[in-house]
């Protein structure tokens, strides 16, 4: 698979960046998967440096008042809809609990991103246009 341009991706809240109202800003909200289980919350947002667009969320879960938190990023492709208080992505609890786990040393590496986005079965925005109907494992690209 040719890349059509180098991911790179920072969390908003270590930018300059800011979202244009507090309306639109979803940090601190309550994640909820397909079928309305909540997953955890939105700790940060991952934005295209570039392009100044938010490509996934950044979903802590687990542990106690966020120490021992585990990190998961969901692509905003897969956001369904978002409340007052809580976002719904169209994924289920156990398809999120399998992804490709999160690991600081390739958060710099878009093969983390690509593996994500086919893995969730979306297309990387720096890549083709048109995802699979299924996940495409690594091995099989």
């Amino acid at each position: 698979m040719s890349r059509n341009r180098t991911a790179e991706l920072v969390k908003l809240g270590d930018s300059r960046q800011t979202i244009a109202t507090a309306e639109q800003d979803v940090r601190g909200r309550h994640v909820v998967d397909a079928e309305g289980e909540e997953l955890g919350k939105v700790d940060d947002l991952l934005i295209d440096s570039e392009e100044r667009r938010v490509r996934f969320l950044v979903v802590e879960h687990g542990g106690i008042l966020g120490i021992g938190a585990t990190a998961t990023f969901i692509p905003v492709d897969a956001v369904a809809d978002i409340a007052d208080d809580t976002v719904r992505i169209d994924l289920t609890r156990a398809k999120v609990e399998q992804a490709p786990a999160y690991d600081p040393e390739l958060v710099d590496d878009t093969g983390y991103y690509e593996d994500l986005y086919w893995y969730y079965g979306y297309a990387p925005f720096f890549g083709p246009s048109v995802a699979p109907p299924y996940p495409v494992p690594p091995s099989q690209r």
